[in-house]
């Protein structure tokens, strides 16, 4: 697919995770990191403590299902661990709110993706175009417009980001929260069908089901 074949190559991963080169143990040591950010924000909330873990599997899963190349999937794992880090920057208050948020806090809350971006953008080899930074920034995006922060639609979103956005939504809801019970898994795959089209990317949800099968299966 063209949206992966033009990303640049930073963490590609030999088939032998073992191997003793540099720049693979470098490369693993990125990966290792990244799952270890993840956990350190789902730990600031016990309900949640899963989720980065959950969002970077699904996602993976689904890269794979689309026909990705391995970097690209790997890419989208390290996006997925990484896809909250800005809620370090988002108060407690809000963030164990046990219940309805006030504007004010929701508006706290959707900072969050554009804080990740500003933590990661830097980094060598996470901001290039379409790379991990931009999936993090872009992963509330909607495939109809009504995503935020930018309001991106349909393929301007980066296709991680698409990917992500399933993925995260398929977890969030599965999820058992302070303020409700978590969806049946087969309502939440449901939901996403539904939306298909409208909130989600129709080609990631048709890998996103193919994903589902085979895990049934």
């Amino acid at each position: 697919m063209k949206e992966a074949s033009c990303l640049a190559r930073p963490f590609e991963i030999p088939a032998h995770r073992s191997c003793t080169e540099p720049l693979c143990r470098l490369t693993v040591t990125i990966h290792q990191f990244a799952e270890s950010l993840g956990r350190t924000i789902d730990l600031k909330d016990r309900y949640t403590r899963n989720h980065s873990e959950d969002v970077a599997v699904f996602a993976s899963l689904m890269g794979r299902a689309l026909s990705l190349d391995s970097n690209m999937c790997d890419m989208v794992h390290i996006a997925g661990h990484l896809h909250d880090i800005g809620k370090i920057g988002i108060s407690d208050q809000v963030l164990k709110n046990e219940g309805r948020l006030s504007d004010d806090q929701w508006l706290e809350m959707r900072q969050h993706p554009m804080l990740g971006y500003e933590i990661l953008k830097d980094i060598d080899g996470l901001g290039q175009d379409g790379g991990i930074a931009d999936m993090v920034l872009s992963h509330h995006e909607r495939y109809d417009g009504s995503g935020y922060p930018q309001g991106l639609k349909g393929d301007a979103i980066p296709l991680g980001a698409r990917v992500l956005a399933v993925a995260d939504s398929f977890s969030a809801m599965i999820d058992h929260r302070r303020y409700r019970q978590g969806r049946p898994p087969e309502e939440a795959i449901a939901e996403i069908v539904r939306c298909s089209g409208t909130l989600y990317d129709p080609q990631v949800v048709t890998a996103f089901l193919d994903m589902e099968t085979k895990a049934m299966g």
